[in-house]
């Protein structure tokens, strides 16, 4: 699992120019730990200071109040991590993170990363970059929940998750209605209405777990 933990390192934008005995120092740091499906990597509060990479599966980062309503703030999968706030912060975890299929992880605590910043201090630099677009990230998050209604959030989210297969669009493993309604902040109910209009619409067609954007959507509804 080793090498799969340098290859992932060797991808993330922060680390994606350290020299290879850099990344080969990091990756033997790193704990392999296996979630099952459904499983709480991370809750929302906790004071764990570790960043994961994900080697298999998939997972879930979201946000929670006290009623138990949850927003899906970000799906990540295989080749790349989350957590690494926490690498550079004595505050709780600002999010929680379940696995969404069975998941396996590379694990590099605080105390572990800060030994190896200070021997490659320039992955410092590229660090605070990616935690800049980070930021930006959320920020545009919370900008389409105040001024976007349901039908424009869900078309930005199918948007963003398509990769273009000749003249069309395609979502593989497509979350299902209720991980949509998540992710768009609604209810299961309304996600359901805007997919029936799009298919009705000839603007996507879903095959088992392939949604394909035949068509671009109107900007409004």
């Amino acid at each position: 699992m080793q090498s799969e933990v340098l290859a992932c390192l060797s991808k993330i934008p922060f680390l994606a120019g350290m020299p290879d005995e850099a990344l080969a120092a990091l990756a033997s740091r790193a704990k392999v730990v296996k979630f099952a499906k459904k499983a709480l990597i991370i809750s929302e509060g906790d004071d764990t200071s570790s960043m994961y990479i994900v080697l298999a599966g998939k997972v879930r980062v979201f946000s929670s109040n006290d009623k138990d309503k949850e927003v899906t703030l970000l799906i990540q999968e295989a080749g790349s991590h989350f957590g690494e706030l926490a690498l550079l912060s004595n505050e709780p975890r600002s999010a929680g993170v379940e696995a969404m299929d069975k998941t396996v992880c590379g694990v590099i605590g605080k105390a572990d990363f800060i030994h190896w910043l200070k021997q490659y201090p320039d992955a410092a630099i590229e660090l605070l970059g990616v935690l800049a677009e980070k930021v930006r990230a959320l920020t545009e998050k919370v900008k389409q929940m105040a001024l976007s209604n349901v039908y424009e959030r869900t078309i930005k989210i199918l948007q963003d998750m398509a990769d273009k297969e000749g003249d069309i669009y395609v979502i593989h493993n497509r979350p299902t209605q209720q991980e949509l309604a998540t992710m768009v902040g609604s209810s299961r109910e309304m996600i359901n209405k805007v997919m029936k209009e799009l298919t009705k619409g000839g603007y996507v067609s879903v095959d088992d777990k392939t949604l394909r954007i035949l068509h671009t959507p109107p900007a409004s509804w």
